[in-house]
């Protein structure tokens, strides 16, 4: 069975900083692009971020480049999001998903449930 696993979301205040995790299982993790979206309150689901299967490259949104950070470790299969320099319109419900490649992660193969990050001060 397929499971990706989000983890790490809670209420910052804006400037904070959170680290976002996903644990993938039921599926071979080391060949999958991993990629991070998020559905803001009464808006649609938008692209994050994106990290092909070795970690080598990694794509973001223009409105997180240079604040947030795509990683991943194949061996413990985990992708993270480290976000930096929260703003309140990062609220948003997160989510984890496992594509085929980089190119395609707009239409995943699998993804979490997601998880809620609100900064609010």
């Amino acid at each position: 069975q397929v499971r990706l696993v989000e983890s790490g979301g809670g209420l910052v205040q804006p400037g904070e900083s959170l680290r976002l995790s996903c644990a993938g299982s039921g599926f071979t993790f080391s060949v999958h692009a991993m990629g991070w979206f998020r559905q803001p309150p009464g808006k649609e689901r938008e692209f994050v971020a994106v990290i092909d299967w070795s970690g080598r490259s990694t794509d973001y949104s223009d409105s997180v480049k240079g604040r947030f950070t795509i990683s991943r470790d194949n061996a413990k299969r985990m992708v993270y999001l480290q976000m930096i320099g929260l703003k309140a319109e990062d609220t948003a419900v997160y989510y984890c998903a496992a594509g085929s490649e980089m190119a395609t992660i707009y239409t995943p193969n699998h993804w979490g449930q997601g998880t809620q990050v609100t900064v609010s001060s």
